[in-house]
């Protein structure tokens, strides 16, 4: 049987147009919609879905010399769909569906095994097909930074301080590639002057990390200038001078893998020393 090319499209805003075709036979799954990215296999339906803001998953974004499949982990928003399809629709006809399909919209393909497995990408969008026995499962992921959305308290700043000398603060945002303090960081550094307002006996060394993005010797300088510019605010708003000093670790101390957009956003920190 021929691969049915035209069945299996990106849509306009993201690849090109086309429309897909639902079985009239089958219900898809409560709350389940197509991707706005990828549409299904004429004739199929979906049986579950699921979705995260953010989340991590393992895609064979690339090969090695020997053409196998290399699993990277993607961190974003991800999106998941098991597909039931028609009857007598083999593996290779889905892969091979997708993969024409693909190559029409000038999508990158990353990595195909026939009947078993693609991967295609265009910016930071990545979908991949993996092919069951009857189904075949949908993966898309928009590789994105995680959105901090916990920050630092008085009370939490003081509990870590205690028990472990020092504290990692999130909630302190500079302008890209400068030193200069976002206005969404007032609410943290507050935080900070109420902890050394109730433990007058406690002096903080301000310390800043960069992540590995840029170049080495530059971060390093960024990270010193942030790590002033935290002390400069702090020392303004009625913060002693005497009792804070400053630090820039560049990109030398990271706490989490460099490679993911995730692991960047968590290297990109503030710390508060116990001195």
């Amino acid at each position: 049987m021929k691969p049915i090319a035209h069945s299996v499209l990106f849509v306009a805003a993201l690849f090109f147009i086309c429309s897909g075709v639902r079985a009239q036979d089958t219900t898809d799954a409560e709350g389940c919609k197509d991707s706005p990215i990828v549409v299904r296999m004429q004739g199929s339906f979906i049986d579950s879905c699921d979705h995260k803001a953010f989340d991590q998953v393992s895609m064979s974004a690339s090969k090695d010399q020997d053409g196998n499949g290399v699993d990277q982990n993607m961190e974003g928003e991800v999106w998941s769909w098991t597909y039931q399809v028609r009857d007598g629709v083999s593996g290779l006809q889905i892969t091979r569906n997708f993969e024409t399909a693909f190559r029409q919209a000038g999508v990158t393909i990353d990595f195909k095994a026939d009947g078993d497995k693609i991967v295609a990408h265009k910016g930071k969008k990545y979908c991949q097909i993996q092919t069951g026995t009857v189904s075949y499962y949908q993966t898309v992921v928009e590789v994105k930074e995680m959105q901090q959305e916990v920050s630092a308290d008085a009370s939490s700043l003081s509990d870590e301080l205690t028990k472990t000398g020092h504290v990692a603060v999130y909630g302190i945002h500079f302008e890209t590639g400068k030193s200069a303090i976002l206005l969404d960081s007032e609410g943290t550094l507050q935080e900070i002057i109420k902890f050394m307002t109730s433990d007058t006996a406690t002096n903080l060394r301000v310390e800043d990390h960069t992540n590995n993005v840029g170049v080495p010797v530059a971060n390093q300088a960024l990270s010193e200038r942030r790590a002033q510019a935290v002390v400069a605010w702090l020392v303004a708003h009625g913060v002693p001078a005497a009792r804070l000093s400053s630090r820039g670790w560049g990109q030398t101390q990271p706490i989490a893998d460099d490679s993911t957009e995730a692991g960047r956003a968590k290297n990109r920190r503030v710390e508060l020393v116990k001195q």
